[in-house]
């Protein structure tokens, strides 16, 4: 039988835009970077670096158990990568003091703009402008997002301000990109058509019955034309388009595993003590934004380098930034350090679990995603910006090498984005400034 090539805008368009459409099939493989599934690209930023004691796991490159910090993470071993040894070396060639250059050139690997807008923050005198080159999840939003409704999709959780200490994803040279604070205003952003008029749903849902209707047929058309492997998968497609037709009238529905979060009682996105809270409904949104496919590239961003965040909710009365410039041998607040960093990792398993419990293929969302952890620095009393903390979460359809502990030495990040790209499909000899470029990081690409 002839091989048919079918479009991967072969979508049946529902609520918002939203894609319940046609399994990824093997007659769609029209290109090299095809695959079974689609890959996802999230970054996981939090600021000030870690306490590398507590970072660190024990054991060896394959048999390790995670360290204090990283512990929430433990169920999700196998599919993580951690790594050791490897340098912002382009973050410390060009201008900017070094919490600007390390969150700067985390996704570029390239120098800051010389420019007039930021001051340093160790030396008003001196100033510096924007990153200066595209960071990678604008890049991969770039080859990749054209099949989605949001080429990408920016959070924060009151990162608040609008400076060179304050952005990690960048457009190009001096274009960043803001990321969305508030969870309602980013809720009507990407689910705009779900509001809350019960005729205008019931509307929608109408309309939505007639759409799933007529598209039926065309799957029964489609299904007779295809080989057994791929009319299997129509089939058990169909099934669920009948699924969500059954399920039609209960609100918000959208079908499947694609239910827009409820995001409860408004509360304030930039009060202190509500930092969980805005939290919890921000992955709630990035996690259903990938699992919808509206999106395939997303970031989340844990407030600004800077910041004078106060973790009440741990039990710390000092601001994290604050706390970061303390001595190793203050053990209370290197412990408060710690809290915070095993914190951060609760929200990390939070996400990945909410990606694992949705199948895909032989695997999950998790799996077909690499979730890249960075920061801006390695840790705050030294502002070091070699042996930065970095971990990938997920196996990118099968193309990392995942459940491994990688100790490299003086290896530089730029490496790391060059085999980020690779494991997207897309290959590149050089990403940021080709000075600090060797080839992807060995041992991460199976």
């Amino acid at each position: 039988m002839k091989q048919r090539t079918l479009s991967r805008r072969t979508l049946l368009r529902g609520l918002g835009g939203v894609a319940v459409g046609l399994p990824f099939l093997g007659a769609m493989a029209d290109s090299a970077r095809a695959t079974a599934f689609p890959k996802r690209f999230v970054v996981f930023f939090t600021g000030l670096g870690t306490v590398r004691p507590a970072w660190i796991p024990t054991g060896t490159e394959t048999d390790f158990t995670f360290g204090p910090i990283l512990a929430p993470l433990e169920p999700f071993k196998k599919k993580a990568i951690l790594l050791e040894g490897v340098d912002y070396e382009s973050a410390y060639h060009g201008p900017g003091d070094p919490h600007q250059q390390g969150i700067g050139h985390a996704l570029t690997g390239t120098e800051l703009q010389e420019g007039s807008l930021f001051p340093y923050a160790c030396n008003p005198g001196k100033m510096v402008g924007w990153a200066g080159g595209i960071s990678l999840d604008q890049f991969l939003a770039d080859q990749l997002g054209q099949t989605t409704r949001f080429p990408s999709l920016e959070f924060g959780v009151q990162v608040q301000y609008a400076n060179v200490s304050a952005r990690i994803s960048y457009r190009g040279p001096g274009q960043p990109v803001p990321p969305e604070d508030d969870p309602y205003q980013a809720y009507k952003r990407i689910f705009s058509d779900l509001g809350t008029d019960p005729e205008a749903l019931a509307r929608l849902r109408a309309q939505r019955k007639t759409v799933l209707d007529a598209v039926s047929g065309d799957y029964k058309h489609l299904s007779s034309r295809l080989g057994t492997s791929d009319r299997m998968k129509v089939d058990a497609h169909l099934e669920a388009v009948r699924e969500i037709e059954k399920r039609l009238d209960a609100p918000g529905v959208i079908g499947g595993s694609c239910n827009p979060p409820l995001l409860g009682a408004p509360v304030e996105p930039l009060e202190n003590d509500n930092y969980p809270e805005i939290a919890k409904t921000q992955l709630d949104l990035l996690a259903m934004s990938l699992i919808c496919d509206l999106t395939r590239v997303a970031s989340i961003q844990w407030t600004t380098v800077q910041t004078g965040k106060v973790f009440t909710w741990l039990g710390l009365d000092e601001p994290h930034h604050t706390l970061s410039h303390s001595s190793d041998s203050d053990t209370k607040r290197q412990q408060a350090l710690i809290d915070i960093g095993n914190w951060h990792a609760q929200q990390l398993a939070y996400l990945c679990q909410k990606l694992d419990s949705v199948p895909e293929g032989d695997g999950t969302v998790l799996d077909n995603t690499v979730i890249l952890w960075c920061s801006d620095i390695a840790q705050g009393n030294t502002h070091a910006r070699r042996d930065v903390p970095l971990l990938l979460m997920g196996g990118a359809g099968g193309a990392l090498n995942t459940g491994r502990w990688f100790k490299h030495s003086g290896a530089y990040h730029n490496d790391l984005l060059i085999a980020i790209a690779h494991a997207m499909g897309v290959p590149v000899t050089t990403f940021g400034n080709p000075a600090y470029c060797n080839g992807p990081l060995p041992g991460l690409l199976v």
